[in-house]
């Protein structure tokens, strides 16, 4: 699994303490920009940049995005082929988006959370599986269906429907 991190300015911060943090518990972790505090930014530009990534390799990789709100990283992911992008504000949130939605994209917005709480829902999420049950796995496979039908790939997604 290789984890892609993404914020704009006004998630710049956390992803700099996430970053540390989940290198320090081992995880291998690709750092999507921005590289530098960019206060006219746009947080479309990274959550392009992971979610091409994760859904290419959905699953194996991971993403996590960050910005105010978290609802525009949240939003602009999930306009990808494979991609469960979560708005997450909350571990017992993550732990169920990832038991129940499988999902490969975190999503978190800053002005609602500090870095260490930021940093408990990601790790929760990193480490929960998903349950499998056949329920929830029915419910995946209509949402594959409406994604076959509707979205596009993008250059090295496989279309299997």
């Amino acid at each position: 699994m290789v984890i892609y991190i993404g914020a704009d300015h006004r998630g710049f911060e956390i992803k700099k303490a996430l970053l540390e943090k989940l290198k320090y518990e081992g995880y291998p972790v690709v750092d999507a920009g921005d590289d530098v505090l960019n206060e006219d930014d746009d947080y479309v530009d990274y959550a392009v940049r992971v979610a091409e990534r994760v859904s290419v390799d959905y699953e194996r990789n991971r993403g996590i995005l960050i910005c105010g709100s978290g609802v525009g990283m949240c939003v602009a992911a999930n306009k990808f082929l494979n991609v469960r992008a979560a708005l997450v504000s909350s571990s017992d949130q993550a732990y169920d988006s990832r038991t129940d939605d499988d999902t490969n994209v975190l999503c978190l917005g800053s002005n609602y959370m500090d870095a260490a709480q930021a940093t408990k829902i990601a790790l929760t999420w990193l480490q929960t599986p998903f349950s499998d049950e056949v329920r929830h796995r029915r419910r995946l496979e209509k949402i594959a269906q409406v994604e076959m039908k509707y979205v596009k790939p993008v250059h090295g997604e496989e279309n299997e429907g």
